[in-house]
């Protein structure tokens, strides 16, 4: 299994604005095409106006053929749409579990 971690940075006051959005319309359409939805978060010390969220998949051939599927659906390029004008800035990480991690 692998993690990917995603960090949004968002323009100062869009945090509430991305949160509802992506309960409402991005996650019920990211279950529908990928892996282990892991979490959502939003940042309350350090860097401030972010939302990380955290999927499993079973390898990054998975992960690559889910995500290319889901950018195929118009629903999730309309999403896209209503969200990119929120984005200041994007980092995504791989983070492989260790033989101890709970998350395996």
């Amino acid at each position: 299994m692998i993690v990917e971690q995603r960090i949004y940075t968002l323009h100062p006051g869009k945090v509430a604005e991305m949160v509802k959005l992506y309960g409402e319309e991005g996650l019920p359409l990211q279950q529908a095409y990928l892996g282990k939805f892991i979490g959502y978060f939003t940042a309350e010390s350090g860097n401030l106006n972010q939302v990380v969220f955290m999927w499993g998949f079973d390898s990054l051939d998975d992960r690559a053929a889910r995500r290319d599927r889901m950018a195929r659906d118009p629903k999730w390029q309309a999403y896209l749409e209503k969200v990119q004008p929120l984005l200041v800035s994007q980092e995504n990480r791989i983070l492989k579990p260790t033989a101890f991690s709970p998350i395996r």
